[in-house]
C-alpha cells in the first residue's frame, strides 16, 4: 500500500477531494519557493544577524500572499505552454 492509498493525512484528517488538487498544488508550491526565496535574499541583506527571523517572515509573508495569486493565474498558461513544447505520453 503506498501512501497516496491511505484515506487521512495525519491525526485522522481525511485527504481533501480530488477536486482541490487545483488549489492545493499551487498553494504548497507558492509556500516552499516563497520560503526558500526570501529566506536566501534576508540572508543575503541582513546576513546572520538577530533580526533574520523576524525580517524573513515578514519578506515571507508578503511574498506569499503575492505569489499565491499570480500562481492561480499564470499556471494555466504554463500548462498550455508546456504541452506545446513536449511530446504527449
Amino acid at each position: 500500500m503506498n501512501a497516496s492509498d491511505k484515506s487521512t493525512i495525519l491525526f485522522g484528517i481525511p485527504k481533501l477531494p480530488a477536486r482541490y488538487g487545483s488549489l492545493v498544488m499551487p498553494l504548497l508550491l507558492s509556500l516552499f519557493m516563497t520560503c526558500i526565496v526570501s529566506l536566501i535574499s534576508t540572508i543575503k541583506s541582513v546576513g546572520m544577524s538577530d533580526q533574520l527571523m523576524s525580517k524573513w517572515l515578514g519578506a515571507w509573508g508578503i511574498s506569499w500572499l503575492i505569489a499565491f495569486p499570480v500562481l492561480l493565474l499564470a499556471l494555466p498558461v504554463v500548462r498550455k505552454a508546456t504541452a506545446a513544447l513536449v511530446r504527449a505520453a
